[in-house]
């Protein structure tokens, strides 16, 4: 700790886990008293080279002083960090803030600092320093330092190359022998890229070396078949594994070198070779010890199917936070605990490290699931419809992530960003421990593509296992924000399942025109009458009669496809009468062969009780399993959970006649998609309005609009203002002076309110305003209720003001409880609320919706996350189902809009300006025909958090 004479204590809030450029982790802190031998050991295991670059001059050992020096900090003007790895330094860097001429200074007049870095040698090129740069930048920002100088040799290309490619604005100089280098530190938009660009690398890398291991050590193997353990390696080796796979078990007895032809040993020390991902299955107690072994072996990450972890209750969720610190002080990444495993099919990994009995049909779907139970239904699904029913569509990749202690539903989704064996991601989340993490990594992914979600415990606590930020909104809210980031919210896994397939078979569609054709006048009724439900705009069904043949239905498909006015295409079947697998058969490649004429638009098949098509449909697009198919063989024994038996073979749908198993996929011919067929037409007809509105989101993604600029903002203004407003206490709601002045800093004018105790003070405030007015009470159960009567409008004397007031204080009580004010009139026009709040967990939101009791009733808000853009409000404006109003419904007069969005924007901006502003309320807003009236206002302010999702990279906190 730190001696009485510093003058700040040990921050804390300045501790993180980060994620290296290699997928390891290191810790960043900052450097203490306590830290002396340590920082020592540290420079010693430095090359001469790098010393000389630090010091430009030989110095082979820190004297006394040096470590003195290095070591005593005031965490204000002299501040050092460490990135370690368990008990050792790796890294430093240091600030001293200085003044004029270079010399030490200290008090916030001075506003720049000298900063200097080392690295050992050992682990340069793993982006320790860029990790440093960032959170000394953020601890300089907080403690009121704005520039760094950094004095460098020209020899030094790697620092100079740290610097350079962080995006900040700098300037270069060069000065005896030197380079000298000068960058603000207000982060910009290239550095934001740069640090978003490095935290999706580092943790998409330390997510793959999970998911493709060279060699796995399962522990906690039985010496008996039976038992988790034992289970996850004959899966492992069942499964193909291409890499080396160890048993281990601390009970195997002296001399036993093998468990079923697997190598075996009692601890993974023991191992002659590297291990890259440990499987770990022993009792909770034992975990530790386990852990430690990994740690001392050098294993890369782990996944820990053992339970008895956070979702046991307190101590449990002590026993998880420490199995985290333990391994990340290694380097170490978790799945888990308390995880059903993970899956890979690639053929270059084909690892089944899960409790799943077969290796899941090789596929371009990744799957996410914090639930092992759901997990289990998911493949079980997958199976059945994508593989031996509608065509292969298997999976890349499965992570269950259990407790989600370490690695979440945001590092796996920066791994599918950018894997190229993954088109479409499924994800069963449960919690989001950062939502304004997810929503970025979301809208990001899904300009690339589909990312579709299913959230259970949407009505009520997560699960115990799950350490989430509490957030403030509704559930509906955080669904519309993730739908404004490109996420395909559906409800029900069974919705999961319908999207993905018809995300991973077929072109997005270009519109949410539909043209139906089928057999059966009845179901495509039925397809046209859901079409309408989903908002889509189908053409009237085409009914080709019962009598239709196979090269009927081509024909009429190939008209569909190539008819400009569809986008989309539903067919309908029924079985015919008489007719058995060669009349499906014969059916279903009309329809292939149809769709590969014009593979632009989707194509879906609704089909009632006619599993003859579906597996038709499959065999027609040459990717069902082919007998004779190479692959390896699963284990044999009857019918698996989450398969069906073949009623006409007793065999396994997918199986091979032989028994064998599930043969690999054959390639469909080029250009051909498999088309997946639906049991029930509001089910085809809900997956393609998915894909409709996806399709829209991904072209207006292409142009996201800009956040404008408005020359009469004063943002140093403002920031003044809240300055001084804040150094009053920790958090208030701003007077209505208060209030006006900082709006009005954002052009956002209020018109005035003027209190009106008495009649008298009621007509000199009218009189100064001049009528006609308005008379209102204020108190909190009146306030925004006009349909209680507590407003009078349209007073245009002191007679008719005076009698109103006496109306008002008989009706509703004495003007001490009604709170009276006066306020000139506004011009009519329709009234509206703009909301913006900082929520703990989603970030900043800007709600919009009309005012009045009929709205809220009908949560008919809609919502934005900051900072918003021209189309942002464009959209934000007509998202609500009562916007009609404001577009002239039913004869009345369209209202100003475009002031309406360009309100919106300025508070937008004051809020991303100004994180200091947690709350703004503006209500009513009267829009008018021409231009906008805000006629009541409320701000909060708080001090700003440490660290937000613009701030260093981290990993989540563990206490």
């Amino acid at each position: 700790m730190q001696t009485s004479s510093d003058r700040h204590e040990y921050p804390a809030h300045w501790e993180a886990d980060v994620v290296l450029r290699d997928g390891g982790t290191a810790r960043i802190r900052p450097i203490t008293v306590d830290d002396a031998e340590r920082l020592v050991s540290f420079y010693e295991q430095v090359s001469d080279e790098s010393k000389y670059y630090r010091f430009f001059a030989p110095y082979p050992r820190l004297s006394a002083k040096d470590v003195h020096r290095f070591t005593h900090h005031d965490f204000v003007d002299r501040v050092g960090l460490a990135a370690a790895v368990g008990d050792d330094f790796i890294g430093t860097v240091r600030y001293d803030r200085i003044g004029a001429g270079g010399r030490p200074a200290t008090g916030a007049e001075a506003d720049e600092a000298e900063v200097a870095f080392l690295v050992q040698d050992a682990h340069q090129g793993r982006g320790v320093a860029s990790a440093l740069l960032e959170h000394i930048a953020a601890v300089a920002r907080e403690r009121g330092i704005r520039r760094f100088a950094a004095e460098v040799l020209p020899a030094n290309t790697k620092m100079i190359k740290v610097f350079t490619d962080a995006g900040y604005r700098q300037k270069r100089s060069f000065e005896d022998g030197v380079v000298r280098l000068e960058f603000d530190l207000e982060p910009t938009d290239r550095s934001l890229a740069v640090q978003y660009a490095r935290e999706q690398r580092a943790e998409a890398r330390s997510v793959q070396r999970l998911l493709a291991p060279g060699a796995v050590a399962v522990i906690g193997t039985g010496r008996a078949p039976g038992g988790v353990g034992r289970s996850i390696l004959d899966n492992i080796r069942d499964g193909g594994f291409t890499g080396r796979l160890y048993a281990v078990n601390g009970a195997l007895p002296e001399g036993r070198k093998e468990l079923d032809g697997v190598p075996a040993f009692r601890s993974v020390r023991d191992i002659d070779g590297p291990v890259d991902l440990a499987v770990v299955a022993v009792p909770a107690e034992r975990v530790p010890e386990v852990v430690a072994e990994c740690g001392e072996h050098d294993v890369q990450g782990l996944v820990v199917i053992s339970a008895g972890y956070a979702e046991s209750g307190p101590e449990g969720r002590e026993r998880q936070r420490a199995l985290v610190r333990q391994a990340r002080s290694h380097g170490m990444r978790i799945i888990g605990p308390n995880s059903f495993g993970v899956i890979n099919t690639s053929p270059e990994v084909r690892l089944n490290a899960s409790l799943a009995p077969d290796m899941p049909r090789a596929g371009r779907i990744g799957l996410f699931a914090q639930s092992g139970a759901i997990g289990v239904a998911l493949l079980s699904r997958l199976h059945r419809r994508g593989g031996g029913v509608t065509g292969v569509t298997g999976l890349s990749t499965f992570v269950s992530s259990g407790n989600r202690a370490d690695v979440s539903g945001n590092d796996v989704l920066q791994y599918w960003y950018e894997d190229a064996d993954t088109d479409v991601a499924l994800m069963y989340l449960e919690s989001i421990g950062n939502p304004r993490k997810f929503t970025r990594l979301a809208r990001r992914t899904a300009a690339a593509k589909p990312l579709v979600v299913v959230q259970g415990a949407r009505h009520g606590a997560g699960p115990r296992g799950h350490a989430v930020r509490a957030t403030q909104l509704p559930h509906a809210t955080v669904s519309a924000l993730l739908r404004q980031a490109g996420v395909i919210r559906v409800d029900t896994i069974t919705e999961l399942v319908d999207a993905g397939l018809l995300l991973a078979r077929q072109p997005l569609p270009a519109g949410p025109r539909v043209a139906i054709l089928g057999n059966s006048e009845s179901l495509g009724l039925l397809t046209y009458d859901a079409c309408l439900a989903e908002g889509l705009r189908p053409h009237p069904p085409q009914d080709l009669t019962t009598a239709a043949s196979a090269a009927d239905f081509h024909a009429a498909l190939s008209r569909a496809l190539a008819d400009d006015s569809s986008d989309a295409v539903v067919v309908t079947a029924i079985p015919s009468v008489g007719e058995g697998s060669d009349g499906d058969a014969a059916l279903a490649e009309a329809l292939r062969s149809a769709a590969a004429e014009q593979p632009t638009k989707p194509v879906l098949v609704v089909h009632v009780e006619l599993g003859g098509l579906a597996e038709a449909l499959s065999a027609a697009t040459s990717t069902a399993p082919q007998p004779g198919a190479s692959g390896p063989a699963p284990k044999t024994g009857g019918t698996r959970t989450g398969e069906r038996a073949d009623p006409r073979t007793g065999a396994d749908e997918g199986a091979e006649a032989d028994g064998k198993g599930t043969p690999g996929p054959v390639p469909p011919p080029e250009g051909a998609h498999p088309i997946p067929a639906y049991p029930a037409a509001e089910r085809a007809v809900r997956a393609l309005a998915q894909a409709v509105a996806y399709g829209q989101w991904r072209r207006d993604a292409a142009d996201p609009g800009k956040v404008p600029e408005y020359e009469d903002i004063d943002e140093r203004g403002a920031a003044a203002l809240i300055k001084g407003l804040l150094a009053r206490g920790q958090g208030l709601t701003l007077t209505t002076d208060a209030t006006c002045e900082l709006l009005a800093a954002y052009g956002v004018h209020v018109h005035r309110a003027l209190p009106a105790p008495t009649p008298d003070a009621a007509a000199a405030a009218a009189r100064a305003l001049g009528y006609p007015v308005a008379l209102k009470a204020t108190a909190p159960h009146l306030r925004h209720r006009a349909d209680l009567g507590g407003v009078r409008l349209d007073l245009a004397d002191e007679e008719q003001l005076r009698r109103a007031y006496a109306e008002l204080t008989e009706l509703f009580g004495s003007p001490e409880e009604l709170r009276p004010v006066v306020q000139r009139m506004a011009p009519r026009g329709v009234d509206t609320v703009v909301r913006a709040v900082i929520d703990p967990a989603a970030g900043a939101v800007l709600s919009f919706g009309l005012a009045g009791a009929a709205s809220q009733l009908l949560g008919d808000m809609a919502h934005r996350l900051i900072p918003v853009t021209d189309r942002d409000a464009t959209s934000l404006v007509r998202s609500i189902r009562t916007a009609p109003l404001l577009f002239g419904w039913r004869g009345s007069a369209p209202v100003d809009t475009p002031a309406l969005e360009e309100l919106m924007l300025r508070v937008s901006r004051l809020v991303h300006d100004h994180p200091e502003v947690v709350a703004v309320t503006l209500e009513p807003v009267v829009v008018a025909p021409h231009g906008i009236s805000v006629l009541g206002a409320s701000v909060r302010l708080a001090p700003p958090p440490a660290r937000d999702d613009q701030g260093p990279r981290t990993l989540p906190p563990t206490y």
